[in-house]
Parts: structure tokens; sequence; C-alpha cells
């Protein structure tokens, strides 16, 4: 339905490109049901090749379509006929899972495409709109919790600042403390203390959420990889505690010298590393310069497949 929903949202926007849709709906009544190239030809470059507007076309969270393709469908469309509606930008988010990396690498997209990657946005950038994202979800809970007595500097400034060091970054992560403290059953400003008083664990907000987002990526990474396969679980296995467990984070080389084939003293190859991380984009930063430390986005991951139970 995706671009069935763009064409109603460009159709809401623009009268010119109303008009051409509904021409092309008249004719073709079940173009909705038709494959996925016939629908972006019909109704979303065909109207747009008629009035020739200019304009930014958002698709947010692409890995949440359901896909099954190898590289994203949706991308791989896109690659076919975005040439013909050059005054038309997209700007497409999404996890960097395997087939939407794959879907970018496309050879028509590659040249006409720019990749933003979020963690390497300033962090003092980020870190300011998690602060601001805290102190207003966390007054508009004070202001709505008639039921709560809450201090007048509620939340504090140290606390702010407690939650942003945890957060490291991730607004997932923030999103997350957000619903545990505005729990309808609980206290507000126990809560927070909870998280609070604990600046090295993350149990409580994984058990109101990370563990479900890291559990439906891990489900969505591997779907595709047998469980018999014990060779491959073997590698991951190895490959992820290291990167989990070392106290410096250590780039490709260095890990393939900590690690051993299974049953000999021969390294593992770093192919075979790359090969395991390879779905873990989303939950690991794994660079594209040699020499580069393979890193963890954020802590509450390794505490996540470490916490016992």
């Amino acid at each position: 339905m995706i671009f069935p929903t763009l064409a109603f949202q460009l159709a809401y926007r623009y009268p010119l490109f109303r008009e051409q849709l509904l021409r092309v709906l008249r004719a073709n009544p079940g173009v909705g049901r038709e494959s996925l190239c016939s629908q972006m030809e019909r109704v979303i470059v065909e109207p747009l090749k008629a009035i020739r507007i200019r304009t930014l076309i958002i698709i947010d969270a692409l890995d949440e379509c359901k896909d099954e393709d190898p590289a994203s469908a949706i991308l791989s469309v896109l690659s076919r006929y975005v040439d013909e509606i050059p005054q038309v930008k997209f700007f497409i988010t999404g996890r960097p899972e395997p087939r939407i990396r794959s879907g970018f690498r496309l050879k028509s997209l590659r040249p006409i495409t720019e990749v933003l990657r979020l963690h390497d946005v300033e962090r003092l950038s980020v870190d300011r709109d998690i602060k601001l994202f805290f102190r207003t979800q966390l007054a508009d809970i004070a202001s709505t919790r008639s039921n709560s007595d809450f201090a007048e500097d509620w939340p504090s400034s140290s606390d702010i600042n407690i939650l942003c060091k945890k957060a490291a970054g991730l607004f997932v992560y923030a999103s997350t403390v957000i619903r545990f403290v505005s729990s309808e059953h609980h206290t507000p400003t126990e809560r927070l203390t909870l998280i609070i008083s604990l600046p090295q664990s993350t149990t409580h907000e994984g058990k109101f959420g990370i563990d479900l987002l890291y559990i439906q990526v891990l489900d969505h990474a591997f779907r595709d990889i047998d469980a018999g396969e014990k060779e491959f679980y073997s590698h991951l296995r190895s490959v992820l505690g290291v990167v989990l467990l070392v106290f410096n984070p250590l780039p490709m080389e260095e890990l393939s010298a900590l690690l051993r084939q299974p049953g000999t003293s021969i390294p593992l190859k770093k192919s075979d590393i790359s090969t395991a991380l390879h779905p873990l984009h989303s939950l690991l930063l794994i660079p594209n310069i040699e020499g580069d430390p393979v890193w963890v986005f954020h802590k509450s991951f390794p505490d996540f497949l470490t916490e016992p139970g």
C-alpha cells in the first residue's frame, strides 16, 4: 500500500496532481492491486511527470515494511523510475538492515543517493535534542498526574543530565524511559528514581521496551538462517561475545587475531567475522574504513544478551 498511500498524500497536497491521479483511477480502478512497478509508474510517476512539480517525499521507517526481497523491493522500484522525476527528492529513513543497505547499493541509486548515518551526527546536537525531549515529556507527566506529588524542580537538572548520559545518543532509550516513568500503575517520581539510582544498569528500561526491540531486530536478522547452521552460529557466538566483552572496541583485524576457527589454532578470517556481523548493522557500528573498531551502539544491548533469564 505504500505507493497508493503516497499518491493519496500527493493528491491531498497538490490539486493538479489530484486531477492527473483521478484520470488514472478512472481508466484503471484496480491499479492498487497491480505490481509495485505498475503502481509506481501509474499513480506516482505519470502524474508527477504531467504536472512537473518540485516536492519532497518522505518515507519513514522503511525497515518496518514487510518485505522478503534480498534488496528492498521499494528501493528497487524507485531505482527504475527515479530518473524520470528528477525534480522530486526522496528522504528515506530506516535501520540499516541488510536488504535496505543492499537496496541503496543498486547501481542506479548509488550515484544519486546521499547516506546520512545518525551516529555520525555531532553528539552535542543529539544530546541537546534528547535533553529537550526528557525535559518536555517529564514536565507533561508532572502537569497531568494529579494523583502524584512532585517537587517544584522535578525533574532536576542533575536528573536530566544523568538520563542524557545513560541514553548515550540513543533516542529509543529516551522514549523507553518516558514510557517506564509514565506508567499509570506506578508513581512517576519513584520510577524515575529507580532509573537514576542504577546508573550502570538498563534492567528496568529493558523489561519495559528495549528488550522487545532487540528481540524483533534479532528475529528479523536471522529469520532466513536455519537453526541447524551450527558453524554460522558458532562463529556468531564467538564474534559477538568478543565484541561485547572487550574493554576497548577492536577493529576486524584484531578481532581476527583473538578468535580461532572452531577446534583449531587457526585465526578466524576477517571475512568470517564480517559475515557473522553482517545482519547486525542496526545494533553495532560496523565500520566501512579498514582499521576502525566495531562498536556497540548502546550498553543496553550487551545487558540484554548477558542478563540472566
